[in-house]
Formats: structure tokens, sequence, C-alpha cells
């Protein structure tokens, strides 16, 4: 795949670089994304020698001036850091054949091994689909994940019942008759789910019902409608960073719904009529 390098580095009018010039591109940018380099001032040779924290790198000077004008790089006096397109665009370089490279810029994949009709299979999954998946990275001020794994999985838990039970709102037309089996004065819309759905409305009205109406919200908001943390803050009014708190005290709730702590076991004596325990 071959992109040109306009000045917004996406396309526009090609630079000096050739084609064949964009594994040499991708050699730069792997090394400039890992942190910021040391480009000599006045360095004016066809090489440049680049100096940053993965060691020394050797780029032609036109390759350097595309990236520049590309919008990839940025030169501040002899300190020569990326910009945040010069990641999406490295992915879309990376990208293998076949695949989508505008899409894959937004996809953090990974290969796993599934069971499918008996035969293991080998598949990729894309990290990045679950809204809480970006929320593993954050940590807490002792380096330990902000969210717990038992909070992750009972919010993974809490969403896939959500789209089971078919609650998730339709943003296409629907193209099903209006009134296919339903009678003058009929109820509808019930009679129309499969008893997995139904099963998994009760399971997330349960859930809700665990969680109570104080953190309910938060937790559906960003389990099951892909809201983002500062979306859910700036629609409720709270403070910066308070989204974070009411949806890990949330999910921590709804864990406990789901794996409820063993109880203590009670103890029984039997005694006669007039037994007083010793304390």
């Amino acid at each position: 795949m071959t992109e040109g390098f306009g000045k917004d580095g996406i396309g526009g009018s090609p630079s000096p670089v050739p084609p064949a010039g964009n594994k040499a591109l991708v050699r730069l940018l792997k090394q400039v994304v890992r942190g910021p380099c040391h480009l000599p001032e006045g360095a004016e040779a066809d090489e440049l020698v680049l100096t940053g924290a993965s060691g020394q790198g050797r780029h032609a000077s036109e390759v350097v001036q595309a990236a520049l004008s590309a919008g990839l790089l940025e030169r501040q006096g002899e300190r020569l850091s990326a910009r945040p397109e010069a990641i999406a665009f490295l992915r879309r370089q990376l990208a293998e054949v076949g695949d989508e490279p505008f899409a894959g810029q937004h996809r953090l994949e990974v290969e796993e091994t599934v069971e499918v009709a008996r035969v293991r299979q080998a598949v990729r999954r894309n990290l990045l689909e679950s809204p809480l998946a970006a929320l593993v990275r954050l940590k807490d001020r002792d380096g330990k994940p902000f969210f717990g794994e038992e909070a992750i999985a009972a919010g993974e838990r809490l969403a896939a019942d959500f789209e089971r039970g078919q609650l998730t709102p339709r943003v296409t037309a629907s193209w099903e008759p209006r009134l296919a089996q339903r009678m003058a004065g009929e109820r509808g819309g019930l009679q129309d789910l499969s008893d997995t759905a139904l099963a998994a409305r009760l399971r997330v009205n349960r859930a809700v019902e665990a969680m109570g109406p104080d953190l309910s919200g938060v937790a559906l908001d960003v389990c099951c409608f892909c809201k983002g943390l500062e979306l859910v803050e700036r629609e409720r009014g709270w403070p910066v960073r308070s989204a974070k708190l009411m949806l890990r005290t949330a999910l921590l709730a709804l864990a406990r719904h789901y794996a409820p702590p063993p109880g203590r076991a009670r103890r029984h004596a039997w005694g006669a009529e007039d037994f007083r325990p010793q304390l």
C-alpha cells in the first residue's frame, strides 16, 4: 500500500520521496515514536544521524524532510519529535495485506485460538472493541490497575447481556412489518423476543437493581452505550476525573452481585432448657 506525503500527512501532492521510500519512512517513524531524537543544527548531509531513546539511526535527509513537510514529525531546534498523526500513519503502513488500513489504525489486535465445531482455529481479536479495554490501562498511585480484573469482567458481562437482550438502540431503518403479528389493542414487543433475549433482559434488570439507582447509570453509559468518561462527566455535571471513581464503585458492586462472597457458617448448639453459653 502506498500513500502520498501531502501537507496533512494523509494524501495530497506527493513528496520528492518515491513510493519505494515508504520503508525508509516507516523505519524513521519507528525510531522517533519511541521518543524524541536529537538532530544536529545545520545538518545538510545526504544521510542524517538521529540519536534517541532507542539508540542511533541513519536516515536519508530527503526522508526526514518528507516526514516534516507531511506533518508527521515536528522539529524544535535540535529536537525531532513525532506528532499524533505519525502513529496513525505508521499503523496504516504496518497493516497486513488484505486488511483495511484506515480501520486497522484504531484497533489493537492479538492472535488467539478458539474452538469452532470441535476444531481449534487461529483468530484475531480486537482488544479495543470493548469500551472497557481502554480502562484496563489506568493505574492508581501505587502502579496497580485502577479497575481490577473482577470489575472489568463484571462490566463485560453486563455489556454482553445488554446486547443479547437486544436493548441496544436501533440506528438504521427497520424493514420488518409494523403490524406483522399484532392484533388490535394487543401489547407488542415481548412476544417477538426469544427466550434467550428475555433471560438476558432479566439479568440486566437484576444487575441494575443490585447496583442501585445512583451507580447503575454510569455503568450503563460506559459499558452498554460506549460513552467515554469525559462525556459522562459533562452530561451529568460531575467534577473532572470523578466518573472513573463512580464507575469503579459500580463495577465492584456488580462483581459482588455476580459472585457473592461466601457467607459465614452458622453454628448451632443444643442444650438443656436452663442452658446458658459461657462468655
